[in-house]
Formats: structure tokens, C-alpha cells, sequence
């Protein structure tokens, strides 16, 4: 998927080579056998485990279903691994088919209450807009402490869809 504008070492849309690299900045890396231990050692809070699998099952199930088309990131500030997202990256067949679906969201629960995750999505925004997406998908298990607010900030509204018993929500990106 080069067309996604994620430069060595997963610089942020738009940067020249090489940069975030070393910057306080929130950006995207590719796990690799130099961060995996590291990004799979990231945990939320106790009360936001219902809501959010680990690293280590995502990327378990990743590997399972390669039909969803799994794409996923750690989310760095500066030098740290804070966080992952995981997209089903415009699949082939089934209910998101040729659609940008966040799979998975987490910040890491010693760095949140920062902005990191609102970063992280914004970067997300970007990459799917340079791929021509018009708008991205996500869906949340409703309860005590569920993400809902946090995606209702950012501008998300729910599609009156259920999937897997999990609320649809979909945040248009128009063009232009």
C-alpha cells in the first residue's frame, strides 16, 4: 500500500524523508522485530479492557482474517511507543467492502488524557483522504466508559448500523 504517504519509519502525511523520526510529534511507525515488544507491552486502563483487544490478539487476529485487509501502525510520540491502530484497509468482500474501518484504536494508559489518540486519528484522516476515501468507519461496544464521547468529538455519527453487536459510526471526509 505505498499510496499511503507513511514515509521511513512511519513519518507523518506530508513530512519530508526522514522526519518525526526524532520529533515530540505523534506519527506512525510499522511494527518490526526491533518495536513489537515494545508495542505489545502498551495496555489501557482496567475499566477500557471490554472495550479495546490487546496489541498481541490484534495482531493475532490480523494474521487470521486476511481477507479484512488488516493495516496497522504504532502510534509514536517522539521516540515511544504510546499506542496502535489497526484498519480493515478497504477489504474485498463483506459488510466494509472497499471502505476505511478502524478495527482497533488504543493509547497506551500512561499517556492518555494528552491529545495522543485525537493525533493519532487525525493521521488516520490523512492517510485515508490520500487514498481517495471519502469517509472512515468505526464501531464501539456501548457501555460504562465505551469511546463513544471521544469519537463524537472528532466528529463521528452513528450509521444506524450494528455489527457484531457494536454501534456503527461513520465521520465523512469530504473533497475539497
Amino acid at each position: 500500500m505505498a499510496a499511503l504517504h507513511v514515509g521511513p519509519g512511519g513519518a507523518a502525511v506530508g513530512c519530508r524523508k526522514g522526519c518525526g523520526m526524532g520529533s515530540p510529534g505523534v506519527h506512525l511507525r510499522e511494527i518490526t522485530d526491533d518495536n513489537r515488544e515494545a508495542v505489545r507491552a502498551l495496555r489501557v486502563r482496567r475499566d477500557q479492557k471490554q472495550f479495546v483487544a490487546s496489541v498481541s490478539k490484534s495482531l493475532k487476529e490480523a494474521a487470521k482474517t486476511p481477507e479484512a485487509n488488516p493495516w496497522y501502525r504504532a502510534v509514536y510520540r517522539g521516540d515511544e511507543p504510546v499506542g496502535f491502530v489497526m484498519l480493515s484497509w478497504k477489504p474485498p468482500a463483506g459488510p466494509f467492502r472497499g471502505r476505511h474501518f478502524i478495527w482497533r484504536l488504543l493509547v497506551d494508559k500512561r499517556y492518555q488524557k494528552r491529545g495522543i489518540g485525537r493525533e493519532a486519528l487525525a493521521l488516520i484522516v490523512a492517510l485515508v483522504r490520500a487514498d481517495g476515501g471519502t469517509e472512515l468507519l468505526t464501531s464501539y461496544e456501548p457501555g460504562d466508559g465505551e469511546p463513544w464521547p471521544f469519537y463524537r468529538k472528532f466528529g463521528f455519527e452513528p450509521t444506524g448500523e450494528i455489527d457484531d453487536g457494536e454501534i456503527v459510526l461513520r465521520l465523512a471526509l469530504p473533497t475539497g
